[in-house]
């Protein structure tokens, strides 16, 4: 019968089976911590670091799919975020709703520069915005024009609509007068890569 043996050999002197068993345990021992030692800081690398998980990593998207009139969402720290490609007409229709608007020019927003237009956005017709209600933290629903839901008026020209209380936004995110939301949708940081590549959570 043929025998495999250990590389490591025994000194000889370890000749009762205490004496043994004690060195087969250090050795053991420190082959284990020398293993343990060696694999920490590699799988350390991959953690994020804290200031990393408190401020949330930022999310790259393809918009190349999104077609003109539509919406799509996606997740940035743990919240939804649309983005609507909107068409020349949705675009013209913000330029009359001024009257309607309790913050028409974002005043209260604290928006970048290049956000400070009617449609909030760094290209006209994408807009990018926290699905969020300001009210209470709804989530609202898109409401198209002339789509005849009875949540808004028949000349409804087309927006978000929260269903907890009532509030109503334009297609720039801009909440209607006399209802219970403060203030317009959030628009997060953002950034565009190239005509259909954005980056969320990022806009240096």
């Amino acid at each position: 019968m043929n025998t495999h043996k250990l590389s490591t050999t025994m000194p000889a002197e370890l000749a009762d089976d205490s004496e043994r068993r004690l060195w087969l345990l250090a050795t053991g021992a420190a082959g284990g911590v020398a293993v343990v030692a060696t694999a920490l800081p590699f799988v350390a690398s991959f953690a994020p670091s804290e200031r990393a998980k408190a401020q949330g990593a930022a999310v790259e998207v393809d918009i190349d799919d999104l077609a003109p009139g539509s919406m799509k969402t996606v997740e940035w720290r743990g919240k939804p975020v649309w983005l609507v490609r909107r068409t020349p007409a949705m675009l013209a229709s913000l330029a009359n709703l001024k009257t309607q608007l309790a913050d028409p020019d974002s005043r209260r927003d604290d928006l970048p520069e290049p956000l400070r237009n009617a449609g909030r956005s760094l290209h006209p017709e994408v807009f990018v915005a926290i699905g969020i209600c300001t009210h209470l933290g709804c989530s609202p629903t898109a409401v198209a024009a002339g789509s005849g839901n009875p949540n808004v008026d028949a000349d409804w020209p087309g927006g978000f609509f929260c269903p907890c209380h009532g509030s109503t936004f334009d297609l720039a995110g801009r909440v209607f007068k006399n209802k219970p939301a403060p203030s317009n949708l959030e628009i997060p940081p953002h950034r565009f890569l190239s005509a259909t590549r954005l980056v969320i959570g990022d806009s240096a």
